[in-house]
């Protein structure tokens, strides 16, 4: 498959609505959250306000022909990240409140796993370390684009002096998802089965908590091991 030429930059007020789209373009493994929960309104303010809003600098997006197609959501900041987090979902829970009656059953279903099931599915991550978020759309899903922006947000962690990230991201029962994240250096800490998708696909779905050291200096961001891109 041939990959169009894809450009990684910083992230600009002007991309906010293209990033909240991308988020829900890929909310549910990849494809657009809509069958599962309808209120994309909702989705794009829960997982991506903090960074947009109070960490602008530490995003980056992906673009192609100059339309944004991906985008990485760094937080360097765990304890600001955690205290907006809850001040959020008070705000969230309200116009869940209002919206709910005009809701799907799938949506419903969905706040019901929230309510009874994410508290003990999700795993945990690591407190005092900052994370990311990254998500592409099918024209830049490649192993060139991965590798690039990764690579360009760790260069700026260590500008910033931070010498751990983690993330928490959706692999499925086999190794190949592991295989990459390791090969960038991550080491795999915990993987929760989360079942909010059941009703939507077969496949049996984990979260994964991945974490890396951000090398300093001049240590290499990410060793060469495989021999081919893309």
């Amino acid at each position: 498959m041939n990959i169009k030429p894809f450009v990684v930059r910083r992230y600009t007020p002007a991309d906010r609505d293209a990033v909240r789209r991308i988020c829900c373009e890929t909310g549910f493994l990849g494809r657009p959250i809509d069958p599962v929960f309808e209120d994309r309104d909702l989705f794009a303010d829960f997982f991506t306000d903090y960074y947009l809003r109070y960490e602008p600098d530490a995003a980056f997006v992906v673009t192609i022909d100059d339309a944004v197609v991906g985008f990485l959501l760094g937080c360097r900041y765990p304890w600001r990240h955690q205290l907006f987090s809850a001040a959020q979902s008070i705000l969230l829970a309200a116009k869940v409140l209002i919206r709910c009656h005009r809701y799907k059953p799938e949506t419903k279903r969905y706040l019901r796993w929230i309510l009874r099931n994410a508290r003990r599915e999700v795993p945990p991550a690591p407190r005092r370390v900052g994370h990311f978020h990254i998500n592409f759309l099918p024209p830049a899903k490649s192993i060139a684009a991965f590798r690039e922006t990764l690579e360009t947000f760790l260069q700026f962690l260590a500008e910033q002096r931070i010498a751990r990230i983690s993330a928490q991201m959706v692999t499925f029962d086999d190794r190949r998802g592991f295989a990459l994240l390791e090969r960038y250096g991550f080491q795999v800490l915990n993987r929760f089965e989360i079942t909010k998708f059941k009703e939507f696909t077969n496949q049996t779905v984990y979260l994964s908590t991945i974490l890396r050291e951000v090398p300093q200096g001049q240590e290499r961001i990410i060793q060469p091991i495989w021999k081919t891109e893309g």
